[in-house]
């Protein structure tokens, strides 16, 4: 599945890879558990829903 990200002040959607999303999530929660959440991110987002974590947003390309 291919994600896209957007950040709260971008305008445009972007493909992201796997590698690049958990250093996202890691950003946005810190010490969090990275790899649960993006497993929840990926299944939330397969519905067609956009999902928020920090300032960053998550679709399904």
């Amino acid at each position: 599945m291919k994600i896209q990200t957007q950040y709260s002040y971008e305008k445009t959607w972007t493909t992201t890879v796997e590698a690049d999303l958990l250093k996202i999530i890691e950003e946005e929660l810190g010490d969090a558990d990275i790899e649960g959440t993006l497993l929840y991110v990926k299944e939330a987002i397969a519905n067609g829903k956009v999902i928020t974590v920090g300032s960053c947003k998550f679709r399904k390309e």
